[in-house]
């Protein structure tokens, strides 16, 4: 049984869907799920844009379940911004959540996004991208080293999107806009308020799998960032060349550093093994009494928080 504390924090969560059968009801399930304890999701407002599949159908399957579910129908598609303001009409929280239907949140995300909002000055929060989609071949490696340098970027300046928690400080965005999160930043910065990247809170996403979906993706989005920053005087985090180049850099390095050890550990290695068959073809030497190691005979228990926090975010630099 979940428990949520008297001092909970209420929050109405809002999902824009366009034709997402395949994923829509485990959608609404991770929602249902979360685990929650100083947040209450009060409301679940689904805007289905010109929906041609099953998609409605489910999310109706669902508010028999749930009461909390509600159903916005879009006769016809008319872009993301859109569906949003029509959640913003409907949305009766003063703290709002927004995810893309294609996405799944982890199970504790809505938690850890909202209760940043105990800070009054924190008016916007973004979960950590994680792809899915495995990294094996080239365009899916793509997508897994972009979201990668993306994290490292938002430890620095955060950069939101997929899913996002903001205080409805605003009625609606303007219909040109096609980033919508990165318009709601500007709003959230225009006010005063800060954005807090919250790299713990995760959403899964499955990333282009293909060249020209990578780069229509891709696209897509600086052309929309460079419209926020022509017309309405915003500048997102990866627009800041310089600071992703350093970035870019790093990583770089980190991947020379890494063939350099390869090399190194391959020599060290083969020296050891070729004294290792010198010792017993040449000496007859078994090591039957070991020749002692003596630095490896002291070990100190790391600190077990530092430890968890270390392998924790090492996951998050390997996604």
């Amino acid at each position: 049984m979940k428990h949520i504390s008297s001092t909970r924090t209420k929050c109405s969560v809002g999902i824009t869907a366009y034709n997402e059968e395949a994923n829509i009801g485990q959608l609404l399930q991770a929602m249902l799920d979360q685990r929650l304890y100083g947040v209450e999701i009060s409301e679940i407002i689904v805007v289905a844009s010109g929906c041609e599949d099953r998609t409605v159908d489910i999310v109706q399957e669902y508010m028999a379940k749930d009461s909390r579910i509600k159903l916005i129908i879009q006769e016809c598609r008319e872009g993301k911004t859109s569906a949003v303001n029509l959640f913003l009409q409907q949305a009766k929280e003063d703290i709002c959540v927004l995810e893309s239907g294609d996405t799944l949140p982890g199970e504790d995300s809505v938690e850890k996004m909202v209760r940043m909002f105990g800070d009054p000055q924190v008016g916007m929060t973004g979960a950590q991208k994680v792809p899915v989609n495995a990294p094996q071949h080239i365009i899916g490696y793509l997508s897994h080293l972009r979201l990668k340098l993306e994290h490292q970027l938002c430890l620095e300046i955060p950069r939101t999107g997929e899913l996002i928690a903001f205080r409805k400080v605003f009625d609606h965005i303007p219909p040109d806009v096609a980033m919508d999160e990165a318009f709601v930043e500007a709003l959230i910065v225009k006010r005063g308020m800060q954005v807090r990247y919250a790299p713990e809170a995760v959403v899964f996403n499955m990333g282009p799998e293909t060249l020209s979906d990578f780069v229509r993706q891709r696209r897509r989005n600086f052309a929309g960032h460079l419209y926020l920053k022509d017309k309405y005087g915003y500048k997102v985090s990866s627009l800041e060349n310089s600071r992703v180049l350093r970035i870019t850099l790093e990583e770089v390095w980190s991947a020379v550093r890494l063939i350099y050890m390869l090399a190194a550990l391959a020599g060290v290695e083969a020296l050891s093994r070729l004294l290792g068959a010198y010792d017993y073809y040449l000496k007859g030497k078994k090591h039957v009494v070991w020749d002692m190691a003596w630095t490896t005979k002291k070990v100190e228990r790391p600190k077990e928080s530092a430890s968890i926090t270390s392998s924790s975010t090492e996951r998050g630099r390997s996604l």
